[in-house]
């Protein structure tokens, strides 16, 4: 049962050191009850204290690990039902299924497609992440290989999915270096599921019927030592299926039931007969709850839109989505191109680049550091004022890259030019347009 903020704040050092961001400990212990803040925020309280408050600190899905290496992700964690309440903190992991009987030719290529599909955006690689292996007719063998060929050949992790606790072994043996999700427990293999899952410290997934059938099956592996779990509720029907999902997770977070606090995985490719409808299953699951989601295979056309979203939902929304201040060139500028600047807002950057690019005039593009405001609002805000501006173009090391002395400035931001003027002397300040859809018209025109 989870602590109260008094009982918390009795197990702390009470020393009131700021360290973790507020001004007291009681507050902090008010906000450890709450799910405000983290345990690990407090760098004094003592090891006793620690295991008493691991109830209290801990999030009411648990958190699970994944695979190893660049791709080693993790699902769960998540502490509030609406994103708009606080934050999602894990994103809904991308999975795409082979079958164990693939050729090593065929197994190959489709790696080699799959690992092409990453996408830049807002200064992040999107990629899925994971390769669920599917048993088709029980060979160990042929599961084990096709296993090890995508631990060894490839950075996706796995999901193993079998019925059979050998061929299950098998595939531990074969790839269990790369902590591989094993899937799934039911009623007849739990105990054997279990016990490959807690020798090799692997994560284990549960499928039963229904929501309320997990819950012996969840109650009996975490006795045996299993925390790790990740869990499916059996339904392929979508209706019900996300029925289950919102049950899951507000049975997790609103009434406190630990034995349903554990992340989820779905799977859109029983559910639908081609791939678009799948894609559409899975951007539902993305957004209401799943912690995993497969898919029968990876198309640019499918795994892209679902990457974006995944991006969006799982951005804060307390801080805007932000790009790196700096110079960035747009279509190989030189010496005599023109210079723009604008704000660090992501959908401003993308935006206004876009169309610069579509302009088909090499440009170099100034974003300035605004706070993930738009320039309007940035302006109103004082963080996109003349005199800033000015010294930000000074520092940027754009004027060794040019020998002109003139500077775009957005057309909403207008106002500004005065001031920037004053900061650069020399500088001829040109007032842009107020759309970006006007962009490419005016440098055309220059």
């Amino acid at each position: 049962m989870a602590l109260t903020g008094i009982q918390i704040f009795k197990l702390l050092p009470k020393t009131n050191c700021k360290e973790c961001g507020v001004p007291t400990c009681l507050a902090f212990a008010m906000n450890l009850a709450s799910g405000k803040a983290e345990l690990d925020s407090c760098p004094y309280v003592s090891d006793e204290a620690r295991e008493q408050l691991s109830e209290a600190s801990a999030p009411p899905i648990r958190p699970v690990d994944i695979g190893k290496g660049v791709r080693a992700c993790k699902t769960g964690g998540e502490t509030v039902q609406y994103r708009h309440e606080k934050t999602f903190f894990n994103p809904t992991l991308l999975a795409a299924t082979v079958a164990s009987d693939i050729s090593e030719s065929d197994l190959e290529t489709k790696l080699k497609i799959w690992n092409a599909f990453q996408f830049e955006r807002v200064g992040l690689n999107l990629r899925p992440e994971l390769v669920a292996v599917k048993d088709a007719g029980g060979d160990k063998d042929a599961f084990a290989n096709t296993a090890r060929i995508i631990a060894e050949k490839s950075e996706f992790n796995l999901i193993l999915m079998t019925e059979d606790p050998d061929v299950m072994q098998a595939g531990v043996e074969a790839c269990g270096f790369k902590r591989p999700l094993l899937y799934a427990a039911a009623d007849a293999t739990a105990d054997a599921f279990g016990e490959i899952a807690k020798d090799n410290d692997l994560p284990l997934a549960v499928k039963a019927d229904s929501v309320e059938a997990l819950i012996p099956l969840t109650e009996k592996l975490t006795g045996m030592g299993l925390k790790d779990l990740v869990m499916d509720s059996g339904s392929r029907e979508i209706k019900q299926a996300l029925e289950d999902q919102v049950a899951i997770r507000r049975a997790a977070l609103k009434s406190g039931n630990r034995a349903l606090g554990f992340p989820t995985i779905t799977f859109p490719c029983e559910m639908a007969s081609n791939l678009d409808t799948e894609a559409m299953i899975a951007g539902m699951f993305v957004a209401k709850y799943g912690g995993i989601v497969t898919l029968s295979d990876f198309t640019g056309e499918s795994v892209f839109p679902l990457l974006l979203e995944r991006l969006n939902i799982f951005t804060d929304p307390q801080r805007p989505m932000t790009v790196t201040e700096g110079i960035y060139e747009i279509g190989n500028p030189d010496e005599n191109s023109p210079v723009l600047v604008t704000t660090n807002f992501a959908l401003t950057y993308f935006i206004v680049s876009g169309e610069i690019e579509g302009s088909k005039v090499p440009s170099w593009l100034l974003v300035k550091d605004s706070e993930g405001l738009s320039v309007m609002t940035a302006w109103a805000a004082g963080k996109f004022a003349g005199d800033d501006v000015g010294v930000f173009v000074k520092k940027s090391g754009i004027m060794d890259k040019v020998k002109h002395t003139e500077l775009i400035i957005p057309g909403y931001a207008a106002a500004i030019a005065g001031d920037v003027e004053e900061e650069l002397p020399g500088w001829t300040i040109i007032v842009g347009p107020r759309e970006a859809a006007h962009i490419p018209g005016f440098l055309k025109s220059r």
